[in-house]
């Protein structure tokens, strides 16, 4: 009798029968852990190449940002008040822009740190395989 998952009742299946089914249980758990550590890997990667990206484009902002307030303090000495204000008020606006960034970047690198490693879930399956073996 199949259950909903497709898995068949195994409780009538004689001992040579389940000893059999071990090597094959056993190849599909590693090449599940295998498929595991793939996708964690490819996951993470671009988690963390996202993060690199949001963190570059905050210094290229900041690259930029150094001399509009260079020009706001000569602009601001040299002429009048509304030049250098409105230098001013640009470099801040800039300096918000890199502070978004960075926090996207900073919130990346988070999520991917978050993420289980699959050497954590082998090491969960051998607990598991340990403590079925201690019962028997």
């Amino acid at each position: 009798m199949a259950s909903p998952r497709g898995m068949r009742d195994r409780a009538d299946d004689s001992l040579l029968t389940l000893v059999g089914d071990v090597p094959e249980l056993v190849r599909n758990l590693v090449i599940a852990e295998v498929d595991q550590a793939k996708s964690w890997l490819a996951k993470t990667a671009k988690d963390y190449g996202i993060g690199a990206g949001w963190l570059v484009v905050a210094l290229a902002v900041l690259f930029w940002t150094i001399p509009v307030f260079g020009t706001a303090a000569v602009a601001g000495l040299a002429t009048v008040w509304p030049v250098w204000l409105s230098a001013l008020v640009i470099g801040a606006g800039l300096l918000v822009v890199v502070a978004i960034l960075v926090l996207l970047g900073i919130a990346r690198f988070k999520r991917a740190s978050r993420r289980q490693s699959p050497i954590g879930a082998v090491k969960e399956d051998f607990d598991i395989v340990r403590e079925v073996r201690d019962e028997f």
